[in-house]
């Protein structure tokens, strides 16, 4: 299948050790190393192997000495070209690309291998977006990038919880430092988390990277953008708790939204388990709703990131209800949660759920999308990620 290939792109998946030296941050690049054996066992030919995965500096070196030890006398390139994709425009990103990185030895060799994958991308990309560098910066890139897109997350969620205690409104704030052309107005947002498959995996491969070369205050720096995400999650959950009279016991509690981000049906690191599992600790009944993630995802989901499976909570099945339809799940609940910023909920007849819901009826919104005022005029008590509760702070809403 390789080898009539010149190009060759590693794409495989590098997830967090979950046991052994680094444990819990460091970045398993067991995938890595079996493609590149594969590679150098059936070719015939020399080849430029290009690293797309996100992978730990100096990978590309382990790739390159696992490729120099063929017995044929095959002479590789190897190149590090990380992926900037998201998910739910990953097609528009990958044609339309802010920018392409391509990192390489800087020898004669090196420099072909690079001008190789310069050409093939610039027949649809602007070549001023394509960025050369060595192969240590274009694998640190990734990595970086990353960090400081969550750390943008986590320093506005930080502020969302001075907001709650001071009356500010952190949409507010949000605006007014986003028109600041040197900070821009992407990624502050304030909400209950950040999840996927990158971000923290990502952190905490930077972490642990610092930590193995002595730069123990760089990796408490970045491992605090973690620490406050998980801050963020459990402050919700507390929110939740604390307005409903300090008790959820038996009371049916409605999750709408299980997907990290809209529009994917991807639950890793979702926030969603995290509420899940605080309020099954407080015994609710739980009722969860989301238009495209499947039950079994959900508690696969929940057991790896969480820990709580069948074995060990055997309430666990009895205890969360996955609905069909968004007000089946609200239908008698005590209260909601938005955790996922769907289209379809700003949309819902929320006349129609006050009616059927206990009463006083709770909208906890941990996106921010809903028209809180509109909630409030039918009846709901509504709490907001940063948001002012009008009830402590009368004189901060407009009139």
């Amino acid at each position: 299948e390789i080898e009539p290939a010149d190009i060759i792109f590693i794409s495989v998946n590098t997830p967090t050790k979950t046991q052994g030296i680094g444990s819990g941050r460091a970045a398993n690049i067991k995938n890595c190393e079996l493609a590149a054996r594969n590679i150098a066992k059936v070719v015939t030919s020399g080849k430029i192997i290009v690293e797309k995965s996100t992978v730990p500096v100096r990978t590309a070196d382990a790739v390159r000495r696992i490729l120099a030890c063929n017995e044929k006398g095959l002479k590789f390139q190897v190149l590090s070209n990380p992926e900037f994709l998201a998910e739910g425009t990953a097609v528009d990103d990958l044609e339309n690309p802010s920018r392409v990185l391509i990192g390489g030895e800087q020898t004669p060799e090196g420099l072909a291998a690079i001008k190789t994958l310069v050409d093939v991308y610039t027949r649809f990309v602007p070549k001023e977006r394509v960025i050369t560098t060595n192969l240590w910066s274009s694998e640190c890139s990734k990595l970086v990038a990353n960090a400081f897109l969550a750390q943008r997350v986590s320093s506005i969620n930080s502020i969302s919880a001075l907001c709650e205690a001071t009356g500010a409104n952190v949409s507010e704030i949000s605006r007014a430092v986003g028109m600041d052309p040197r900070i821009g107005p992407k990624f502050l947002q304030a909400s209950v988390g950040f999840g996927g498959s990158c971000f923290q995996k990502d952190i905490l491969n930077l972490v642990y990277l610092c930590e193995s070369f002595g730069l123990h205050e760089c990796a408490e720096y970045w491992h605090q953008v973690i620490k406050m995400n998980d801050y963020q999650k459990r402050r919700f959950s507390e929110k939740m708790l604390q307005a409903m009279f300090n008790t959820v016991t038996g009371k049916k509690i409605a999750l709408l939204g299980v997907a990290f981000k809209k529009d994917t049906g991807d639950v890793r690191e979702t926030a969603t388990v995290f509420i899940a599992r605080d309020l099954l600790m407080e015994r609710a009944d739980i009722h969860v709703y989301d238009p495209e993630v499947a039950r079994e995802d959900m508690f696969k989901e929940m057991d790896y990131s969480c820990g709580i499976n069948m074995t060990n909570t055997p309430h666990l099945e009895k205890s969360i209800t996955t609905d069909t339809c968004p007000y089946a799940a609200c239908d008698g609940s005590h209260a909601i949660a938005i955790l996922t910023e769907w289209d379809v909920f700003k949309t819902l007849d929320f006349t129609k759920i006050y009616k059927s819901m206990a009463k006083p009826a709770f909208v906890f919104d941990g996106r921010n999308i809903m028209d809180h005022e509109k909630l409030r005029a039918i009846g709901f008590e509504v709490y907001a990620i940063g948001k002012p509760d009008p009830a402590k702070f009368p004189d901060s809403q407009i009139a």
